[in-house]
């Protein structure tokens, strides 16, 4: 029997289309051809409206970005579209959910739009590195004007259906209950009080006469914080197309603009990212039938900076969190740091009071560490020292409920030797969580030797509904992502010896995309941090290390490998070059120029280079789960796509041989060539193409 993506339902003489794709109603070939035989049905059948809605949660989720690429079968989305607008009975959008990219698209192509009041609307394209690509950026401004419709589709981010009202490209927020039923209804009374509808493509009053020059400003504005991407630079100028051409010569630019930037590497980068956290939720081994233990409540140890911000997380998402401290000073000083963190959200306009009284109601301190009794998940986040952290799990171990997972927040240390600490072992696991915790995204759950897939479960369901990206790691000396940049410092220090400065480093960091160079990262962290962790490591940094002992910490004493300003605008320091040419002379090194493109090169394959040992090893599953842990936890931008992919894109035979030249000139044996590069190499092989082999398995 045939699938059928749409359903057609009868409510009298107004029909129904329902897109039904679960879960999220994209808009793939079988939908596409539902909604063109649905309409031609509807109007063969003397309907006196149509309502177009979404089954399940949403209205539409927008294209299916699998079928990017491929051939594309008819209908395409402007059929569709042609067959709404020359229809003599109106066609009305109900949007429930989320109605984005094309599925919004879909519903501006209509005679009119309504909204449940908890529906989202938006043209997210731009973050997928393209524009949107079925006539978006030329419908919306005719709704809205040119400005208002720039500010959605440059930034990408969603807007409330009570503001599409007031903007415009929404025609009524239907409260009642029963949603479906208020939309046959809304679009029965139109059609019988013979309300005429002007469809968007022909609506000019939003932008005849635009201030061309007011246009230009704020795109300028929105463009400030895109700095290297290309989707956003083509989304402002295709709105612009919209107040200066007619709507066929913008759809084609529209078009052209999309079929480029579709075929680019920032869009492939994006794509790759955005499928890559999909990928990354599923652990490859975990049977089928495991399930997350319920946590109705959370206990955070420590108010600290991390342990405030694992806290607010959770009551960002509505679920009630104590946090537990020594004494009564620290814990106050920890809850005025969170408040004044929501006050701050506030200030910008946000965050609403109310839901920043809300959200503080849910959180709650303790000095008693007996409060772990009525936890369902306890988070250890006090500071990285291994006795300490044993000597509290201990603890928690005797307090916490058999069946309780206990989580340790720590960055570096052995989970299992955390775990030993105890006698629930497989109830231990790592949930490394990203500084500033209440606005970093990305959460690496590390799975310890005795670690359960309860635990593991129950610590992705947790991530999940705080609004996090999981990536399942093993266990191992700074897991994934502090393990990778850690190889790094070699060739930082070499760097410099050799000629670059710090701002030279940073500046060719930051141009690629990142959003610090590596001595920028090394001032706000603290300098004298990285200093402790070499010195628990056995290692040195001479140039760093030296920068210490002058009491140069980075931000926090204002000097570091910059000096910084009363508002923390950093400045090259003439006294870190000066220092920096002295080392140079006393190991008689010769300093040269050195091109941006060789600090990249020098700085990036020691970070593929252990990426590639880190997937031997198994602790990451795939190629893409070190670069979904980059590009969501240590500011690589995703429309580079990430260090594996970065080093697809330059092909595994040029890394290998860059690998083995630098190694050689510079004897820094982390350049040797791992053993999976200098096979993917031999092989023509990619990290890609292996995690498709590892998928197909």
């Amino acid at each position: 029997m045939e699938e059928r993506f749409v359903e057609h339902a009868r409510d009298a003489d107004v029909h129904i289309l329902r897109i039904a794709n679960p879960p999220v109603n994209t808009l793939r070939t079988g939908v596409r051809a539902g909604l063109l035989e649905g309409l031609q049905a509807c109007f063969r059948e003397g309907a006196r409206a149509v309502v177009i809605i979404g089954d399940g949660r949403m209205f539409s989720a927008g294209a299916e970005m699998t079928e990017f690429g491929k051939p594309r079968q008819p209908p395409s989305l402007p059929e569709v579209f042609d067959a709404i607008e020359s229809a003599r009975i109106p066609v009305v959008a109900a949007i429930h959910g989320s109605a984005l990219g094309g599925g919004l698209e879909l519903a501006l192509a209509c005679h009119a739009r309504v909204a449940h009041p908890k529906a989202q609307l938006g043209l997210p394209e731009v973050k997928r590195g393209f524009v949107p690509g079925a006539g978006g950026t030329q419908r919306l401004p005719r709704l809205i004007g040119g400005e208002a419709a720039a500010k959605i589709i440059v930034s990408g981010d969603p807007v409330s259906a009570a503001e599409a009202a007031r903007l415009g490209f929404v025609d009524a927020v239907l409260t009642e209950a029963d949603f479906e039923d208020a939309a046959v209804a809304w679009a029965r009374e139109a059609a019988i009080s013979g309300k005429r509808f002007q469809l968007a493509k022909q609506r000019t009053d939003r932008i005849k006469g635009a201030d061309l020059a007011a246009y230009d400003a704020l795109c300028a504005t929105l463009l400030k914080r895109t700095r290297g991407q290309e989707s956003p630079k083509a989304c402002a100028k295709a709105v612009r197309a919209a107040l200066t051409m007619s709507f066929e010569e913008g759809l084609q630019l529209e078009r052209e603009l999309f079929q480029k930037l579709v075929a680019g590497e920032q869009s492939q980068a994006l794509r790759h990212t955005f499928f890559g956290e999909r990928e990354a939720s599923r652990v490859p081994d975990m049977p089928a039938d495991t399930h997350p233990l319920p946590v109705r409540n959370a206990v955070v140890i420590g108010a600290g900076t991390m342990g405030g911000g694992i806290a607010m997380s959770f009551a960002n998402h509505g679920i009630p969190v104590t946090v537990v401290e020594q004494n009564a000073e620290a814990l106050e000083k920890g809850l005025k740091r969170c408040e004044a963190n929501w006050e701050r959200t506030v200030s910008s306009g946000k965050l609403s009071a109310e839901e920043y009284a809300a959200r503080r109601a849910l959180l709650k301190g303790s000095t008693d560490m007996a409060a772990v009794k009525e936890a369902d998940i306890v988070i250890e986040a006090i500071y990285e020292d291994m006795d300490a952290k044993k000597a509290v799990f201990a603890e928690l171990d005797r307090l916490a409920r058999p069946d309780v997972v206990l989580a340790t927040n720590t960055s570096t240390l052995d989970v299992d030797a955390i775990a030993s600490a105890t006698r629930r072992p497989e109830l231990v696991v790592g949930m490394h969580f990203f500084s500033p915790a209440n606005v970093m995204r990305l959460l690496e759950i590390v799975r310890g030797k005795k670690s359960s897939y309860e635990a593991i479960a129950t610590a992705m369901d947790v991530g999940k509904r705080i609004g996090k990206v999981n990536v399942v790691v093993g266990n191992c000396d700074g897991f994934v992502g502090n393990r990778m940049t850690g190889k790094r410092g070699f060739q930082l220090e070499r760097l410099l010896l050799e000629g670059a400065l710090p701002q030279d480093i940073d500046r060719a960091m930051e141009t690629y995309g990142m959003a610090m160079g590596p001595c920028a990262t090394g001032d706000l962290a603290g300098l004298d941090i990285g200093a402790a962790v070499r010195r628990a490591r056995g290692t040195t940094a001479p140039i760093a290390d030296a920068l210490v002992a002058l009491g140069r910490y980075g931000q926090k004493t204002g000097k570091g490998w910059y000096v910084y300003d009363e508002k923390r605008a950093r400045h090259p320091d003439p006294e870190v070059e000066a220092l920096i040419v002295r080392m140079s002379e006393e190991r008689q090194v010769k300093r040269r120029p050195i091109e941006d493109q060789e600090i990249l090169e020098r700085l990036l394959l020691p970070m593929v280079n252990e990426g590639a040992r880190i997937l031997e090893e198994g602790i990451a599953s795939r190629a893409v789960d070190i670069d979904v842990i980059f590009c969501n936890g240590f500011g690589w931008p995703a429309w580079r796509g990430g260090p594996m992919f970065w080093a697809d894109r330059m092909g595994l035979r040029a890394a290998r041989d860059r690998l083995a030249r630098y190694a050689e000139e510079t004897g820094d044996p982390n350049l040797k060539p791992a053993a999976l590069i200098e096979k993917l190499a031999k092989d023509g092989g990619s990290f890609a193409a292996m995690s498709q082999k590892q998928r197909a398995a």
